[in-house]
């Protein structure tokens, strides 16, 4: 009595223990980082990426309004330049003489060179202007510096098209030919108008006004969203205006640009999720005038650099701690945690039915210090115990399957050889010498195949070849009163359990003459989705409905002594079904489909679609 009052008092004084070590793990965790680090880091980062949010945007929307201005004074230069052209009397004299067909060829040269002179003094009173062109549409164009040029390509020009077609007034940065001729590769942007009409289809004579682009676009590189985002001015259909390649939207950025595009707002902040899932801030701007806006993009991991290195040095620190903690919780614990651990886990495995590994979770106790020793102990002795009693039941099991299978087979065999003997006898007292020699040849070669015994698989091919000996006994044993077809597909390599077409023939013939004088017997043999199907119909008289249901819930469970010590006449399919059942499990799969009245039997085994060497199903 004194002994179990002692076991419980250790076992009250290790449970106390354990609470009071799983209290100080929890109290070391929360103070060391939940509590200090997780609370400090988030309110850091939160609070923090808020002011530098909100001082990026203000700071890009205040440098797009100056930018804004700044695109508004050179727009503003290139439409008085463009007004000073239009109605100036110089262009009005050069557009009716060019467009006089009486006029000489002398007079259109010089009409040529004062407009390219008015056109060079002009350009040179704005410093915001590369060039002025005047463009006609029979193909020529003047510009200043003396340029006089006819170029027949001139209408097919993708801005002359959208210009006269679209009204497309603003021409994208790119090279421009006038440009080209006067030693400037760079690219401009253009903006066309026509001249002595306000309707750009109805002018013969186009003005180009050409603006460097660098001198819209080094304003616009020195505005800075981050450290690596960008900014881009877009026309009025959300094409970018500059020659910056790098433009590239995603699906989602190019949806929430048409929608400020479409929208009312003429500036703001939009924040939008990448096709990866990336939060990234677009900024925007309307630009007055033309439509074009300001767009810039920058995403949040670029713009919050810095204090994702912040918060990466806090994490960094809180996983140090963390390890501090987890080793000195580990120290604390060692004794109690470990073997806890491991027989937690050998459960697990045990509860998964991998007993082997489960004892191998816990070793042997050398010494029983503890209650928790004693149990690890306990625990392995019954693991040990069940396995051996499983391993035992299982061989005894599958030992017992073998010889249930060997058993079925073995009466196979003289069944059908009782009925050979008998058709051979027969045949000798008729003295059909001829006959009973070709039934003694083919016996002999279906008992070759009987005889290999402890072969559970045969080639299907080599099944079917059997088959076509015993229907050469039945032909000479019913000649042309048997009608006997074998259709079948290509088997290739496939393997089946021997002996399964022949009984059911067997029956399929003795049905067949149960109802008239003549037998009609068909074997299929085919292939479907990883499945054979053999199928034996006949046209007896058909099998009643309860025997037919009786069969297929038979077919379910493999009865030895049923079938061993059934008298009836389904013996030879009994003993299909059963043998089909032991060796394939819940793959085999068997079909009747019996009429009543003269309309037959069809009996359909399907079976795993197995090849020769593959290996064995029955395990």
């Amino acid at each position: 009595m004194s002994g179990l009052a002692a076991d419980a008092c250790r076992m009250e004084r290790g449970k106390t223990v354990f609470y009071s070590l799983r209290n100080r793990l929890i109290a070391i965790f929360v103070l060391l980082f939940v509590l200090a680090f997780c609370t400090m880091s988030i309110l850091i980062f939160n609070q923090s990426r808020s002011m530098i949010r909100d001082h990026i945007e203000s700071s890009a929307l205040e440098k797009m309004d100056e930018y804004g201005s700044y695109i508004s004074m050179v727009q503003t230069q290139v439409y008085d330049l463009a007004s000073i052209v239009f109605n100036s009397d110089t262009t009005k004299n050069w557009d009716a003489l060019i467009s006089d067909p009486d006029a000489s060829s002398g007079e259109k040269n010089s009409a040529h060179y004062r407009m390219s002179q008015f056109l060079t003094q002009t350009t040179n009173s704005y410093s915001s202007v590369s060039s002025v062109t005047v463009y006609r549409r029979e193909g020529m164009w003047v510009s200043s510096g003396n340029q006089v040029v006819f170029d027949q390509t001139l209408v097919d020009k993708p801005w002359y098209q959208d210009f006269i077609h679209d009204y497309e007034y603003w021409v994208p940065a790119g090279q421009d030919a006038a440009e080209l001729r006067n030693n400037n590769p760079n690219p401009v942007i253009g903006m066309l108008m026509p001249i002595g009409s306000f309707e750009p289809g109805n002018a013969k004579s186009i003005m180009k006004v050409n603006v460097t682009a660098d001198y819209f676009l080094d304003p616009l590189e020195r505005i800075h969203l981050g450290t690596g985002g960008s900014i881009y001015l877009l026309d009025q259909d959300g094409q970018p205006m500059l020659s910056q390649s790098e433009y590239v939207a995603h699906a989602n950025m190019k949806k929430a640009v048409d929608a400020i595009r479409t929208g009312t707002g003429k500036q703001g902040v939009v924040y939008v999720k990448s096709e990866e899932g990336a939060k990234e801030i677009l900024v925007y701007k309307k630009l007055a005038k033309t439509n074009w806006m300001l767009i810039g993009f920058v995403s949040e991991k670029d713009l919050y650099a810095p204090l994702m290195k912040l918060r990466n040095t806090i994490f960094i620190l809180a996983l140090v701690l963390i390890v501090l903690s987890i080793l000195l919780a580990t120290w604390l614990s060692h004794g109690i945690t470990k073997p806890l651990s491991r027989l937690i886990t050998a459960m697990r495995y045990v509860e998964r039915g991998d007993f082997e590994v489960a004892e191998s979770r816990v070793p042997p106790a050398k010494f029983i210090r503890n209650e928790i020793d004693y149990a690890s102990s306990t625990f392995r002795q019954m693991v040990v115990r069940l396995r051996r009693h499983i391993k035992d039941e299982f061989e005894l099991k599958l030992l017992r399957q073998q010889a249930e299978y060997k058993t079925l087979l073995m009466q196979i065999n003289p069944h059908f050889l009782f009925n050979t003997l008998e058709l051979m006898s027969s045949l000798a007292i008729q003295k059909r010498t001829d006959d009973t020699v070709e039934v003694i040849e083919s016996l002999g070669k279906m008992m070759r195949f009987s005889l290999r015994i402890n072969e559970d698989l045969i080639r299907l091919d080599e099944e079917l070849k059997y088959v076509r000996y015993y229907v050469s006994i039945l032909h000479i044993r019913f000649g042309d009163k048997l009608n006997i077809e074998i259709d079948e597909e290509d088997v290739g390599g496939l393997v089946i359990i021997k002996f399964i077409l022949q009984p059911l023939i067997e029956n399929a013939v003795k049905y067949s003459f149960a109802s008239g004088t003549e037998g009609h017997v068909r074997i299929g043999v085919r292939r479907r989705q990883g499945r054979v199907h053999l199928t034996i119909s006949d046209r007896g008289p058909g099998m009643p409905e309860p025997l037919r249901r009786k069969l297929v819930e038979q077919s379910g469970n493999a009865q030895l002594d049923y079938i061993l010590n059934n008298n009836g006449g389904q013996v030879g399919l009994g003993n299909v079904l059963a043998r089909c059942r032991l060796y394939y499990g819940k793959l085999f799969d068997v079909q009747i489909e019996a009429g009543q009245g003269g309309l037959g039997t069809t009996i359909e085994l399907i079976l795993p679609e197995q090849e020769e060497l593959s290996s064995c199903i029955k395990c």
